[in-house]
């Protein structure tokens, strides 16, 4: 491991061992943050496999719906009951820090026309089937958890890239800063012994040098 290139001076000796204090606790503390990074990393994966599968399951029994709906229906009545939506949605953004994360809020606000604002359904009953109100339902139910999925999913991602970025510098602490700090600490120490050694031999010297005169 290569030292640092610093003056072996007693003044450079209290401002490395400072300085390898820092680094042992900033270690440490992005250690902890890791691991907890790590943890709720582990909980968001598990609830996005669970919303996942829940959404796919929801979104094939819908599309079944609307086959069979498709089927028993000609396309133009189909066309004309879903061409008139009885709401409009439109989606709130926001943010919240998780461990440093900034991860993305997703609200879903409704907003129904004041003629249909008791029903979900854009047409009457007499004309269409079953499945086609099932297909309606089971979809109207399904676009909160895909939202839902989305911003489970872009947080998964935020949180693996700053996963990646302080082990990273934990890497880094650990197997570079910190080991360079500790040896270039020992060769100071070393010198200023050495020193210390040779200049008490010297004055042992003079000392003799002077007795003997």
């Amino acid at each position: 491991m290569a030292i640092l290139r610093v003056n072996p001076t007693r003044m450079e000796l209290t401002r490395l061992k400072k300085r390898l204090k820092t680094a042992q606790r900033g270690h440490k503390l992005l250690k902890d943050k890791q691991d907890e990074l790590m943890k709720k990393f582990i909980e968001l994966v598990k609830k996005n496999k669970e919303l996942r599968e829940n959404v796919e399951k929801e979104l094939t029994q819908a599309f079944k719906d609307f086959l069979i709906a498709r089927a028993v229906m000609s396309s133009e009545v189909l066309e004309e009951a879903i061409m008139y939506p009885t709401q409009r949605i439109s989606l709130e953004l926001g943010t919240k820090n998780i461990m440093s994360v900034n991860s993305p809020i997703f609200k879903l606000v409704k907003q129904s026309s004041e003629d249909n604002a008791a029903t979900m359904y854009p047409y009457g009953f007499a004309s269409t089937s079953g499945e086609l109100d099932s297909a309606i339902f089971s979809l109207q139910g399904v676009v909160e958890k895909l939202i839902e999925l989305a911003q489970v999913e872009k947080t998964c991602q935020l949180m693996a890239n700053e996963i990646e970025k302080t082990r990273r510098r934990v890497n880094a602490l650990e197997y570079v800063m910190i080991p360079q700090l500790v040896e270039t600490v020992k060769y100071i120490t070393m010198k200023l012994d050495e020193n210390e050694r040779g200049n008490r031999v010297r004055l042992m010297k003079v000392k003799d040098m002077v007795q003997g005169q």
